[in-house]
């Protein structure tokens, strides 16, 4: 089966010869005489292949072999040159090169290098593969960590709907990961091979996204000196996250549905259609069921993207997930910055617990990080801790604390708690009714029961006028 491959020489007869003949093996030859170039068009495609030159009139090819592997360590890379001997060709393999072969260039002997290539790289995705389901479930999937039911229940959702094409729409909290969960769901599906490309539709402005998304033929706008191509054609393949899809501006939704309904996209400025074939997978820290009720997204592209959606649990909600994440954050940050930190105190560890986490996993990397930089000893100690954390008392406490007079109904701590959790989803019920593991319309039914009856402020007990600690 043909491959991509890139070639890089400042020949351009042996370019185009190249092109000639391995077109004629079924493969497709993106070639460039400069290695800025290679660079460059490694970073605007995925290739299975790279071939360069040693000598370079740009850079040395031995240099470029090296940032190829770098940045492309699952891509093999072949090393060509007129003046091979043993020792070009051990310096070329310890710069990462999969194989050496001298000019004048036997067509056989190429084949067969592309072949072996392609099959050591596919056992080495095999081996991650295997290596990936041998790992224990607790561990989670791809980059993504967790052993609570809250995210057993998405990992086993994920593996169910993965190797599949289907459209998945992640809902969840900033900072929660969603990001991590497309990209778990990109490498254990069939598309791993493919490119997984990402666009926050927030960061993006209007007048832009529409050629960040399909690109744009010369001339298309004033600015349009070249054609550029658009983030689904590059995902042909892979995968295509387009985060924070309820911030698209509403004019540019219809122009999204059509695309996804008939799997075509026209450039900017262009007359023609281009075919696109890539895994979409969209993500929102909106209720877009509460926008589509509003009018702020449609309903059409919401149903098209909500084929299966999963539901990215709050850190809160996750119990001792905290402590997991944070010891892996104290390991990468303390190896990263050569410092000897073994692990997180007692008094650190209960705090980080008691902690609510507004800004979930990213607020917590951001504050092992911190606590990392500063720490004098080889644990995390509470004074490394961020003062907010530190000081943080929140609204529970122990039976020992109270009088057992004080102690709280289950259903007024039913109600704070639903409340609390309303208050957390900044009002989103639905939202809240993920995290607390119920049903909508159930949610609904209790806050209405609530409004219904009166009941004394949160931090005074019914009868009398000591502070709970429940």
């Amino acid at each position: 089966m043909g491959i991509r491959i890139l070639v890089i020489d400042d020949d351009r007869d042996m370019c185009e010869w190249l092109e000639e003949s391995l077109g004629r093996a079924g493969h497709e030859v993106t070639w460039r005489v400069r290695g800025e170039e290679g660079l460059d068009a490694l970073r605007e495609q995925d290739f299975g292949l790279i071939i360069t030159d040693v000598n370079l009139q740009s850079m040395n090819g031995l240099d470029l072999c090296k940032r190829f592997t770098e940045n492309r360590p699952d891509t093999p890379v072949i090393v060509i040159t007129a003046f091979g001997n043993m020792s070009a060709a051990i310096t070329a393999i310890r710069a990462g090169a999969y194989d050496f072969i001298n000019k004048p260039i036997d067509m056989t002997v190429l084949n067969h290098a592309i072949d072996r290539a392609m099959q050591h790289r596919h056992l080495r995705g095999e081996i991650k593969r295997l290596k990936r389901a041998a790992a224990p479930q607790a561990q989670g999937m791809g980059s993504l960590l967790g052993k609570s039911a809250p995210m057993l229940e998405v990992y086993d959702l994920m593996r169910r709907v993965a190797a599949a094409d289907t459209t998945v729409l992640l809902s969840g909290e900033s900072g929660t990961g969603k990001e991590l969960v497309a990209r778990a769901l990109h490498e254990e599906g069939g598309r791993s091979q493919g490119r997984f490309v990402a666009i926050n539709c927030a960061a993006v402005p209007a007048d832009l996204l529409e050629s960040e998304l399909f690109g744009h033929v010369k001339g298309a706008f004033t600015d349009a000196k070249n054609s550029r191509q658009g983030l689904f054609e590059q995902a042909n393949g892979g995968t295509l996250l387009l985060d924070e899809i309820g911030e698209m501006p509403l004019e540019m939704q219809p122009k999204l549905l059509r695309v996804l309904q008939e799997r075509q996209i026209r450039p900017v400025g262009g007359n023609t259609t281009t075919p696109v074939n890539a895994r979409i997978v969209a993500a929102s820290n909106r209720d877009l069921e509460t926008d589509v009720a509003e009018r702020r997204f449609r309903e059409d592209l919401f149903y098209r993207l909500n084929v299966v959606q999963i539901h990215i649990p709050p850190l809160r909600a996750r119990g001792s997930d905290v402590l997991l994440l944070a010891e892996h954050y104290v390991q990468k940050f303390a190896e990263r910055s050569g410092k000897p930190v073994l692990g997180l105190s007692t008094d650190a560890q209960r705090k980080l617990l008691a902690y609510d986490w507004p800004g979930n996993v990213r607020q917590l990397a951001n504050s092992m990080e911190r606590a990392v930089a500063l720490t004098r000893a080889d644990q995390i100690q509470l004074d490394d801790l961020p003062e907010r954390i530190v000081r943080y008392e929140g609204s529970g406490g122990t039976l020992a604390d109270v009088d057992i007079e004080h102690i709280l109904t289950l259903q007024q701590i039913e109600r704070r708690h639903i409340e609390r959790a309303v208050k957390y989803a900044k009002g989103n019920k639905t939202q809240a009714a993920k995290a607390l593991g119920v049903d909508r319309r159930t949610l609904y039914r209790k806050l209405e029961r609530y409004e219904g009856t009166r009941q004394p402020p949160a931090s005074q007990p019914e009868s009398t006028s000591r502070p709970s600690s429940i």
